[in-house]
């Protein structure tokens, strides 16, 4: 068997795994009306998404003052929390992850969510022990520091030359090039296809069925 390109392959959750970027979306929108403030649009709201909570918040809504964004982070939690569980992993996600961990790759997960988000997330969807390892915003930089990736492949002892970053977003492929690590782009998120190609990833895909053939021939 030919030698493999990566040994670990590290995944953004939100809008990645999970199909999420729309309900984030109006949460964001739900907090700033709660709060009587302007309201972001689609594009400003879906920008932040894989960002630490509180930078989201920042960014999406710069210039309040800045004992107001801790509120913000609090209503949007509330509205977020009502719908979760009603949220699904895209098609073909567990079919994916499972082939992959079959075939001996390291699995891990970077994401922007809270630690307590995602194990509740990785808890409903059943997949907690299909990874090797996970970060979370809450305990290191936010993306697209390259913090997540570094701290990942020292705890799984892997090489950042052979790990590749598989996200939704800019900052999850300008997290992988600050960190030396590959990038693969999946256009089914929160970013549009061409700020994600402007960061150069070696593939870009259009589906999770997509993205899980290219793996098993590249990866």
């Amino acid at each position: 068997m030919a030698r493999k390109n990566f040994d670990l392959i590290v995944f953004d959750w939100d809008g990645t795994l999970m199909d999420s970027t729309a309900i984030i979306v109006k949460c964001i929108q739900a907090a700033a009306k709660d709060l009587g403030l302007a309201i972001p649009d689609n594009k400003a709201a879906s920008h932040v998404i894989g960002l630490g909570l509180m930078e989201a918040m920042q960014v999406a809504m710069p210039g309040l003052d800045a004992s107001q964004y801790p509120r913000v982070v609090e209503r949007y939690r509330y509205h977020y929390l009502a719908q979760d569980q009603d949220l699904t992993l895209f098609d073909g996600v567990r079919e994916m992850l499972a082939d992959l961990s079959q075939q001996g790759y390291f699995l891990a997960i970077a994401t922007g969510k809270s630690r307590v988000g995602l194990n509740r997330a990785l808890h409903e969807t059943k997949l907690l022990s299909v990874f090797d390892a996970t970060r979370c915003a809450d305990e290191t930089f936010s993306k697209p520091h390259p913090a997540m990736l570094q701290e990942l492949t020292r705890e799984l002892g892997q090489d950042l030359k052979r790990t590749v970053m598989i996200g939704d977003t800019t900052h999850d492929l300008q997290m992988a090039v600050n960190a030396g690590a590959a990038g693969i782009a999946v256009q089914y998120g929160a970013h549009p296809a061409h700020e994600l190609q402007a960061l150069n990833p070696l593939f870009s895909a259009t589906s999770t069925v997509q993205l899980h053939a290219w793996l098993n021939d590249n990866a």
